[in-house]
């Protein structure tokens, strides 16, 4: 086919991995441009707007791996890329004024520190007070970046680090080293009984067979690897860093779960048939900790301008830090007898 000539509002570019082999290529721009409907990147496709080493192709053409695919946005659907992420009423998200502590802030992209019980974005149930309604009060060309520019999520009442994108070019840079696995994110966990000193679990993970709403470790999902290193180990609980290798849903939470090593507060994964959560009294201030205590602390990333490597970091909430100097108080002595 001939070369496309589409004048657009802004491109994504993306290589085609070399899992895209054999596959059509509206299935694999699916993949790549997941925030899109099939049914739009297949018209796209015909009209031009995604194109294969410049070239246009059909739906239906096979790729080999490797080839660069581009997405020209038609200059009236660059607005609708994060509002298609969510189908029921996203048009009638709004943008709401509302504290947000920035750890790092420059033309390309915001490091936020995400409080506890902030939803990312908007889903139903929670169609405002989300992370996405502040940035969109803060800065409102953020609609025309997929997501309102939220790169990675972290869960409701998980605190800390995560990235937002205030640019298609940042967006795209920071998406693709997400799926080179080239952003470190390191986390701090309190969790129940006492883990080796250090693990890595490898265990895909998918939908719960049974309760749709949680995940679960399940044979036919997707691969996952955890990392872990106990900190400090306490009467009953433990801290521990965890560094994660993939981004599944609940992936820390539902691994060291699987480990038999849940998290304090985690009101949906919760070890069960195991003395590790009732090997000590749970007191007045164990019981009020009413979330999963997990906070990304520390994320590492190349700047999207110059590739220069970035660390972020920030200390856990005040919660967080209350329960740690209340187990302190609980440490085992280094004989490990009382």
């Amino acid at each position: 086919m001939a070369p496309a000539d589409k004048s657009t509002h802004s491109n994504i570019r993306f290589p085609a991995p070399p899992t895209a082999a054999g596959k059509r290529l509206d299935a694999v721009a699916a993949e790549l441009f997941s925030d899109y409907s099939r049914s739009r990147l297949q018209s796209w496709i015909k009209s031009g707007f995604i194109t294969v080493d410049g070239m246009q192709r059909r739906v239906s053409d096979k790729l080999i791996g490797g080839e660069h695919i581009v997405l020209s946005l038609p200059p009236d659907a660059s607005g609708e890329s994060w509002e298609e992420t969510w189908a029921n009423g996203a048009a009638s998200i709004q943008a709401e004024d509302m504290p947000i502590e920035f750890i790092h802030t420059d033309e390309h992209f915001y490091i936020v520190n995400k409080y506890a019980d902030k939803v990312m974005h908007p889903a139903p149930g929670n169609r405002s007070g989300t992370l996405m309604n502040g940035l969109l009060h803060l800065e409102p060309a953020l609609r025309v970046v997929p997501r309102a520019g939220i790169v990675h999520r972290l869960d409701k009442d998980t605190t800390g680090l995560c990235v937002v994108a205030r640019t298609l070019k940042a967006h795209t840079h920071l998406v693709n080293q997400l799926q080179a696995r080239t952003v470190s994110r390191r986390y701090l966990a309190i969790v129940f009984g006492e883990p080796p000193e250090r693990g890595t679990i490898d265990a895909p993970i998918g939908r719960h067979p049974k309760d749709r709403k949680r995940m679960a470790v399940v044979v036919r999902g997707k691969p996952a690897r955890t990392h872990f290193t106990v900190l400090e180990q306490f009467k009953g609980c433990a801290l521990v860093e965890v560094k994660l290798d993939t981004g599944r849903t609940h992936q820390i939470r539902v691994h060291m779960m699987h480990e038999g090593h849940s998290l304090l507060g985690d009101p949906v994964y919760r070890t069960r048939g195991t003395s590790s959560a009732s090997s000590f009294k749970l007191n007045t201030v164990m019981t009020a900790f009413k979330r999963q205590a997990l906070h990304a602390w520390q994320l590492g990333l190349q700047h999207p301008e110059d590739e220069s490597d970035c660390v972020y970091q920030c200390e856990p909430p005040n919660d967080f830090q209350a329960m740690l100097e209340h187990l302190r108080g609980r440490r085992l002595p280094d004989d490990n007898n009382e």
